[in-house]
């Protein structure tokens, strides 16, 4: 009897939120490695198919990281990362379209119809108009050339707004259309980021393979529950955060910035970590808000 009664505890704590957050648009992130691991995507994705039947209107952005991998080396294409953004070359944006529509974001619709959500694709060429990302090394003052790898400078937002008002989960792909047409690799995380923005979406949730934001790496007990943007250049400056959480970072300080309610970095490795995150008082990963 006592199992039962704290199931419906749990049940009840969950109340407030639900009846809070109903009509409200969350954009969830997941990254391609929760995607690796069938159990955990699996979890997710029957997380986002319970947000979306108590009412929450959920767009999901993926990435595709360590598919798109295994698809250029089979094309003879190695990888290469500069400051966490991957350099993707004509030959090599083919591979990445291919990989992100026709292989991952069919296999993320699938599954989320099988957990009863009525989920579509949205591919991000259609929505995201971008510019070619340039930057300069912060040693040399050299410029970086990431090839085919472009920022949001435009979203239109109707195709997503049209699809959530008919109960639809967007499941976007991270592309986006360059001024000549031609199609551009997106950051999954930059592309989460400029779309949240765009709709000035409640929550915003990047869900990886990572507890949240770790002061240190190797202490799980080290997870920082509250980061307030303003910390973010101590935490970079000070070497705590790097690599592939750089680009995630500054997407959360830029989509605070323009009016998105909270940024939350939830475990995917984490059996139900999104529910928890978002309908309990003390949540399981980093949140991230505006300074006071």
């Amino acid at each position: 009897m006592k199992q039962f009664i704290e199931k419906a505890a749990v049940l009840t704590e969950a109340l407030p939120y639900i009846q809070d957050f109903k009509g409200s648009v969350v954009l969830v992130k997941v990254g391609g490695s929760v995607m690796e691991v069938e159990e955990n995507l699996e979890g997710l994705l029957t997380d986002i198919a319970f947000m979306n039947a108590v009412g929450m209107k959920t767009v999901l952005v993926h990435g595709g990281g360590k598919a798109i991998s295994r698809g250029m080396e089979a094309a003879g294409i190695a990888p290469h990362f500069v400051q966490g953004l991957r350099v993707t070359t004509e030959e090599a944006v083919r591979v990445v379209e291919r990989v992100i529509k026709d292989e991952v974001n069919a296999k993320v619709v699938r599954l989320l119809q099988k957990h009863f959500a009525n989920a579509r694709p949205l591919h991000g060429d259609w929505i995201f108009g971008v510019a070619k990302k340039t930057g300069t090394d912060p040693v040399s003052g050299a410029a970086l050339d990431w090839g085919f790898v472009g920022e949001p400078v435009s979203v239109d937002i109707r195709p997503v707004a049209e699809m959530l008002d008919a109960g639809i989960v967007p499941v976007v792909t991270p592309l986006g259309t360059g001024p000549d047409g031609k199609v551009y690799n997106v950051n999954a995380d930059t592309a989460a980021a400029a779309l949240a923005k765009a709709m000035k979406v409640r929550k915003l949730a990047f869900v990886s393979d990572v507890p949240g934001l770790l002061m240190d790496v190797n202490d799980p007990a080290s997870l920082l529950a509250t980061l307030r943007i303003g910390s973010v250049r101590r935490l970079k400056e000070t070497g705590i955060v790097g690599g592939g959480m750089l680009p995630k970072l500054d997407s959360c300080v830029e989509a605070i910035q323009a009016g998105v309610g909270k940024v939350h970095l939830v475990d995917g490795r984490m059996p139900h970590s999104l529910l928890l995150e978002i309908f309990t008082k003390k949540g399981v990963g980093t949140e991230i808000i505006a300074d006071e």
